[in-house]
């Protein structure tokens, strides 16, 4: 047994005396006016637990869920579900490659773990009429690094590969993110106080285990950062500090293959590899399954291939190979970011590749702006369609080294003075003179060349800017209109060609369409149309991203638009209805109007509510606007509708009428500017 291994049993075994070290006398939880949490101590150790214990105070249910995932258990809470994902996280091997790769975390980050994994344990030995499941607790830092490989393998596109594989849609094409988020960073040669400006705003569901948690992390070791986290995260995954700030947003280059493999007639165990026949190595994963009040034991098999994680449906076999499943140390390389004072920092830091994807705007200080299309894109072989499923028999497709980060496209204080990404093309993310030439990135990274809503209506927005303030820059993050050139799934050229004249039992609402102002406020009625329209045949047409494009033929647009006459007839009486009448933001028994649009630079995404509404669940979320001034950053926030997930606590939804109002509160990095204004100061205890 070598030295990590026998760390590992250890800690196994005796988490309660690797973590008794912090006394939670010395952590200070200050609960600003918002109920945001601001953990201030001497170690960065101690304010990962107090922000465990924060983050349970206001969604316990929630972190529950991500640890119960890591343990096998979501099954058992969560019924039919959650034993999918618990399937998952053993198919493909989560838990061994934390094991294989724990000693690759620096020791300093290890007691971050640690502490965080304290902090956790200690509010769920105190509040055990909370836990979902009597054996989630005590919670290691292998359970957390088991959830990381999980969310991995999820951001770099293996849950939508393995849907495809089940659902048998083979051959799988890469496809864009349907949801998306916006980056913005201007420096003095944009801006016209000479101020730097950075936008952060991810688009995100509004509740589970990828919904934003906005906290302040302060230590005595170098941290202090305001910003943005998902349940489970130790640290800001995008903020800023006293020096510097970036945003995330998701990305599309070729993360993730999937292979068809070719198996011995003879023998369905064996595949071909190079002329040779390999033996699939084949386990039964237990399964228990939540059922109409009985847990229910079931089995079903996994299979490992060179690969690695490999499948079966009625077409045959095929693998997963994510460049998401090499490595642990995504978690390690945000709290890195989170402590840099300086660009060349923050790029070193960058150089781990450890996180695998995820578009990056980053602003400093210093008047720094920069742009990256961050991935771990694998070294490929030419002569493949890399984006389609590819022959899993062969040595040339199976990938085993990755780009170096000089490599991936990247734009650094462009003379434009300004950056953005709204999940669109890397090679537009400034002036047109400023961009990247396409033909200089190996074709098999795969990176994205398309445009969408968000991107050509922020280019709309700045060209005629010769420099902006700080009205023009919120003026652009709050816009609501589509662009001039509309792109969605469904290309409705042919629908707005038709002629009113000659189709009397529609020609009202083509009319109207035809005349619409392309804005989303509350009382514009063509947005009610056009978002009826939308909805019904990206259903009807299974559009599961915004970017593919189906052209409507004239019997299909007349389909859609009787369609959606006939809805709002239905619902509504009338074919003039108000977008807050249709669509709203529910949050308790809050109901309220809600504008935005999807794909909008302010966007909302919709799902059914009741009597014909739609209510929002995804989109614009936590906001962050932060200027770099020569006194220090200068930071306002909001988040979707308030920092706790409990419905008992004031601020629950205190948020919410902020949010829609696009109304900001103010956030401090200044310890004394804190306490002054604390609303309560406590221990975790």
């Amino acid at each position: 047994m070598n030295k990590y291994h026998l760390a590992f049993c250890l800690l196994l075994a005796f988490p309660s005396a690797v973590f008794s070290q912090i006394n939670p006398a010395n952590i200070d939880i200050v609960r600003d006016s918002f109920g945001v949490p601001h953990i201030f101590a001497k170690t960065d150790a101690e304010v990962a637990y107090g922000l465990a214990w924060a983050h349970c105070e206001d969604d316990f249910a929630t972190l529950q869920t991500c640890f119960l995932a890591s343990k096998g258990l979501l099954g058992q809470v969560k019924g039919k579900e959650g034993a999918g994902v618990d399937y998952v996280v053993q198919a493909i091997r989560a838990r061994e490659l934390a094991v294989e790769k724990y000693h690759t975390l620096s020791p300093d980050f290890q007691r971050v773990l640690e502490g965080y994994c304290a902090g956790f344990n200690q509010f769920a030995q105190t509040h055990p009429k909370e836990l979902l499941h009597k054996k989630l607790a005590p919670i290691t830092p292998l359970d957390m690094s088991t959830f990381g490989v999980l969310q991995l393998f999820v951001f770099t596109g293996g849950d939508a590969a393995l849907q495809a594989i089940l659902a048998g849609e083979i051959p799988l094409a890469q496809l864009p993110a349907a949801h998306g988020s916006n980056a913005y960073a201007f420096n003095s040669r944009k801006t016209k106080d000479g101020q730097v400006y950075l936008n952060i705003n991810s688009h995100q569901p509004w509740e589970g285990i990828v919904a934003w948690y906005e906290a302040h992390l302060c230590s005595e070791e170098g941290l202090n950062i305001v910003g943005g986290l998902f349940p489970g995260a130790p640290c800001i995954l995008h903020g800023c500090n006293e020096y510097l700030g970036w945003a995330h947003t998701v990305n599309n280059p070729d993360k993730l293959d999937v292979y068809q493999l070719e198996i011995n007639p003879q023998n369905p165990l064996q595949y071909r590899f190079d002329n040779q026949w390999l033996t699939l190595e084949e386990r039964s994963i237990p399964l228990k399954v939540k059922m109409a009040g009985l847990k229910i034991k079931v089995h079903k098999k996994a299979w490992w291939s060179v690969y690695g994680p490999t499948f079966k449906n009625k077409q045959g076999m095929f693998a997963i190979r994510s460049s998401g499943m090499f490595d642990i140390r995504a978690l390690e390389e945000w709290y890195r970011m989170n402590k840099a004072r300086s660009f060349s920092e923050f790029y070193n830091i960058l150089k781990m590749e450890a996180i695998p994807g995820f578009n990056l705007v980053y602003a400093d200080r210093s008047d720094t702006i920069f742009y990256l299309s961050n991935g771990k894109i694998p070294v490929r072989q030419p002569g493949y369609d890399w984006l389609k499923t590819l022959p899993g028999n062969t040595s040339r497709t199976l990938w085993t080294q990755f780009h170096p980060l000089e490599e991936l496209p990247q734009t650094l204080n462009p003379a434009s003075g300004y950056l953005f990404n709204s999940n669109h093309s890397p090679f537009n993310a400034s002036a047109t003179s400023d961009n990247l030439d396409v033909a200089r990135f190996d074709p098999t990274m795969g990176y994205e060349t398309y445009e969408n809503n968000r991107s050509r209506r922020f280019m709309e927005l700045i060209a005629p800017l010769e420099k902006v303030d700080y009205a023009d820059f919120k003026r652009i993050k709050y816009d609501q209109q589509l662009p001039e050139q509309i792109s969605y799934a469904v290309n409705l050229d042919s629908l707005l060609l038709l002629s009113p004249a000659q189709y009397p039992d529609i020609a009202p609402l083509l009319d109207n369409l035809k005349k619409w102002n392309r804005q989303s406020d509350i009382r514009n009625t063509g947005a009610t149309q056009f978002l009826v329209l939308l909805r019904y045949v990206s259903h009807k047409y299974q559009l599961r991203t915004i970017y593919q494009n189906k052209t409507l033929t004239s019997a299909e647009s007349l389909d859609a638009l009787r369609q959606t006459q006939k809805y709002l007839m239905k619902h509504f009486g009338r074919l003039e209805v108000p977008l807050g009448d249709f669509q709203k933001m529910v949050r308790g028994n809050k109901v309220r109007p809600l504008a935005g649009f999807p794909d909008a630079i302010a966007a909302i995404y919709s799902k059914d509510y009741k009597k014909g509404m739609v209510q929002g669940f995804v989109g614009d979320c936590l906001i962050q606007l932060v200027r770099f001034t020569p006194q220090g950053p200068v930071i306002e926030s909001v988040n979707t509708f308030g920092a706790s997930n409990r419905p008992e606590s004031k601020h629950y939804s205190d948020q919410m009428d902020m949010f829609l109002e696009h109304k900001t509160k103010p956030m401090s990095l200044d310890k004394k500017v804190v306490y002054g204004k604390a609303e309560r100061v406590y221990h975790p205890e």
